[in-house]
């Protein structure tokens, strides 16, 4: 049985690590992301996934910088996104370090990029994160762009087959009204994606409690679970979250 893995975010701002509440403008500090890296590599991370939230807005590339110094200090996988537009990009972000590069704005404008990407650097390699609103109007959760503060028109469900029919290897899911909530993920949208795709899908956005993880990995049938502010300001550690996960029966890589 493949086990199910944890995995800290870090939203990586002018060099920093902050976190927004819903991907609004209000933030807090969180560190320094290399200081951040070593300790949950320490605890019993699976894999770290490192976002710079201002590069596709800015129309630039994730900092090499911090990507190349975060995966110097790193023995875990790690997945990197930020502004990529290209195949380029995604072979600037390996060079740098990353394990995985996760495409959301550039893939959703054009799509054919994550196809070329998939045949020159292996669909492992490619992680499409979507976040994702629920737009009344529609009736049907949107896709999200630029930070979530652009809707697309798109429906989820069909942004995330093609993305993965193109050579995604991997979703990472993020529920825009319960980032930063602490509530709790959104477990229908997991469900239905989880159901919708053949490859892992990354729960994220709402974790509050280690029972969280427990229900978005059972329920809402995530491969991983992915979190922030619960970690980032101690009210949980991964290790106590896999401690809780062993006890309901979810396999988890413990710690030796």
């Amino acid at each position: 049985m493949l086990t199910k893995r944890i995995i800290p975010c870090f939203d990586v701002l002018d060099g920093r690590v902050v976190k927004h509440v819903g991907f609004l403008n209000d933030r807090r500090d969180a560190g320094d992301p290399v200081e951040l890296a070593q300790v949950y590599c320490q605890e019993g991370a699976d894999e770290l996934v490192l976002l710079d939230i201002s590069a596709s807005e800015e129309g630039r590339l994730a900092t090499h910088r911090v990507v190349e110094q975060v995966a110097e200090r790193v023995n875990i996988p790690l997945t990197v996104g930020g502004g990529v537009t290209s195949v380029d990009d995604v072979r600037t972000l390996l060079l740098c370090g990353a394990d995985k590069v996760s495409l959301n704005t550039g893939a959703v404008r054009n799509p054919q990029i994550i196809k070329d990407a998939a045949r020159r650097f292996g669909e492992q390699c490619i992680v499409i994160a979507i976040d994702a609103n629920l737009n009344e109007t529609m009736g049907e959760y949107e896709v999200m762009v630029q930070g979530g503060k652009v809707g697309t028109g798109m429906g989820v469900q069909s942004w995330a087959k093609k993305a993965t029919g193109l050579g995604a290897g991997e979703v990472l899911l993020t529920s825009f009204r319960q980032d930063g909530t602490r509530e709790g993920y959104d477990l229908v949208l997991t469900r239905m994606i989880s159901d919708t795709v053949n490859v892992p899908v990354i729960a994220s956005g709402g974790a509050g409690k280690k029972e969280h993880f427990a229900k978005v990995l059972t329920d809402g049938g995530a491969d991983a679970a992915l979190a922030a502010s619960v970690f980032h300001f101690a009210e949980t550690s991964i290790g106590a979250v896999k401690a809780h996960l062993r006890q309901r029966g979810v396999p988890v890589r413990w710690m030796q």
